[in-house]
């Protein structure tokens, strides 16, 4: 992710402590920085990494009013005359200053990177690559207990529609016909047979993912810290006490606009009434959009600021995928067993460059890598099975349907008859 991107920025002035003097500007905020840059001469005043920040706080005095003070290390910044309103940029600034303090990009993380290696490099790319193919194992199961609901739906259509014929069967026949009671006994004790196959339709539905978000509803004065919560069936947002403000269902979703990298808009549309719409922005939301993006293809937009990530996350992506895979079973062919083949002299001369290249990993992150390797190629059978499983599950709701539709049109033409 680029640490460049612009986030949000609010014109606001900053305090000169040198000169005793306001100056007008601009704050911006990046994922890992907050800048303050004077209007007037385009210079560049405040640049500092969120993870030097000790304290963000709303003061005010006698002389300075509605002020927003940030403590970097041994200096205080003042900034005032925060537009749309100090709150909203006390909000989202703390928002991000808190989640880059736990993620593991922060100050601690931020010193330890540079002796990383590149076994744990690895380990850190293929745990991601596990995290996005479990999201997607959830999703599926959901739909296949989806397809599953629609067969016992059809099943239980069908068999309501045996009898319905034993009964047109029945108005058809003659009145001296001896076998009528029968034919009229046979629905009545089938009836309490098929209600009672009727399963609990509401399982249990797992989370894919939760994250901390900033909500802003309809006006962008009113913001406040929540969550927002995914599951294989739609997307809840709540409140700080886990307090539901609304659950959007997947057919509710009429798009889903990706802004930044880190803030999105989803909304509902009405006819008569306003739209339900909600703009969410947060710092782990690059994690959230991929399984958004699988789960609302066609609903999704990617805005101007957020191609760059939508590209980057679909062309490279794949090949860096595949490259990463082949990286890593090289390493770990390499490093557990330099010595024994891999396969021909060509795959063991380039094996070994790669090894002389790159730093070789410990016995520890090789066991890793290879538990999660395997985890991984266990997770893609699954996945591979479902979706061969689904295929055919759709195969056949679509030929039931078929075969309802034509019984169907078959009935109305027997009862026009007897009416």
């Amino acid at each position: 992710m680029n640490e460049d991107i612009r986030i949000h920025s609010w014109p606001c002035s900053y305090y000169m402590d040198t000169s005793k003097q306001w100056v007008s500007g601009r704050l911006s905020l990046t994922p890992v920085a907050i800048k303050f840059t004077a209007d007037k001469t385009g210079e560049l005043l405040v640049n500092f990494h969120l993870s030097c920040i000790s304290e963000i706080k709303k003061e005010s005095s006698n002389l300075i009013f509605s002020s927003l003070t940030i403590l970097e290390k041994n200096t205080k910044h003042w900034f005032s005359s925060l537009r749309p309103s100090r709150n909203v940029v006390f909000n989202i600034l703390e928002h991000f200053w808190r989640e880059q303090l736990l993620s593991s990009q922060g100050a601690g993380a931020e010193a330890s990177a540079l002796q990383s290696t590149k076994g744990k490099e690895l380990t850190g790319l293929l745990t991601g690559s596990q995290k996005r193919l479990e999201d997607t194992a959830k999703v599926l199961h959901y739909q296949g207990e989806q397809f599953d609901n629609i067969m016992k739906g059809l099943n239980k259509i069908e068999g309501d529609m045996d009898i319905a014929d034993r009964l047109l069967t029945e108005l058809e026949s003659p009145s001296w016909w001896p076998f009528s009671s029968k034919l009229w006994k046979a629905p009545l004790e089938l009836k309490p047979k098929e209600t009672a196959t009727v399963s609990d339709s509401k399982n249990q539905e797992g989370i894919i993912i939760r994250i901390p978000v900033i909500i802003t509803h309809r006006t962008d004065s009113n913001v406040k810290p929540g969550k927002l919560t995914l599951f294989a069936s739609g997307l809840e947002i709540s409140d700080c006490n886990s307090q539901v403000i609304h659950r959007f269902e997947s057919k509710d979703v009429d798009d889903i606009r990706v802004h930044t990298p880190y803030e999105i808009s989803v909304r509902q549309r009405f006819i008569g009434k306003p739209d339900t719409s909600y703009r969410l922005l947060s710092a782990k939301m690059p994690e959230a959009i991929p399984v958004l993006e699988m789960q609302f293809s066609k609903k999704i937009q990617f805005l101007e600021d957020a191609l760059g990530f939508a590209g980057a996350r679909k062309s490279p992506q794949v090949d860096m995928g595949t490259s990463i895979w082949q990286a890593a079973t090289g390493l770990l062919g390499g490093v557990v067993q330099p010595s024994s083949p891999l396969g021909g002299k060509e795959g063991v001369d380039n094996d070994q460059v790669q090894l002389q290249k790159h730093e070789k990993i410990s016995q520890e992150e090789a066991k890793e890598l290879r538990q999660i390797l395997k985890k991984l190629k266990g997770l893609a059978l699954e996945t591979e099975a479902e979706l061969e499983r689904q295929d055919e599950a759709l195969d056949s709701i679509t030929t039931t349907v078929d075969r309802a539709t034509l019984n169907i049109d078959k009935q109305n033409r027997r009862i026009k008859k007897l009416t």
